[in-house]
């Protein structure tokens, strides 16, 4: 298994997207699965940085594993942060018009519509969400 420890901060964002891709090119993975890819990576960090330490700074664990037959990716995010499971959080109804929505949701719901599996667990004080795709 592969990691990256970075502070959790957005600046880092490009960072932590060159790991992604990088260790996905190694696996001869399709240009649509990195780009769904890189979109949930982005959506999970990015509300890593914003929210688990704010108004402070801790850092983010992201771990990657290519294996199975048929090969899938399983990429972890762990974090230190206060404990926050997005999955609780009700799908946003994108059936509703904009102006009707309720604030939130839209991230996890992108996150669920482009992974095979995504499950949250909260351990040792750690905030644990771990994302599958099959390659």
């Amino acid at each position: 298994m592969k990691k990256l420890v970075v502070p959790a901060a957005v600046e880092r964002l490009e960072e932590v997207n060159a790991f992604v891709d990088g260790e996905l090119r190694a696996r001869g993975c399709s240009a649509r699965v990195q780009m769904q890819l890189g979109l949930v990576v982005e959506e999970i960090f990015v509300n890593i940085a914003h929210y688990a330490y704010a108004p402070g700074v801790g850092e983010a664990e992201i771990s990657m594993d290519v294996s199975g037959d048929p090969p899938a990716v399983k990429i972890r995010f762990l974090d230190h942060g206060r404990p926050f499971d997005p999955l609780e959080k009700e799908d946003a109804d994108t059936a509703l018009p904009a102006e009707e929505r309720k604030i939130g949701g839209l991230g996890i719901l992108l996150v669920k519509k482009n992974v095979d599996d995504v499950r949250y667990s909260y351990q040792n004080g750690a905030n644990i969400l771990t994302i599958q795709k099959k390659l």
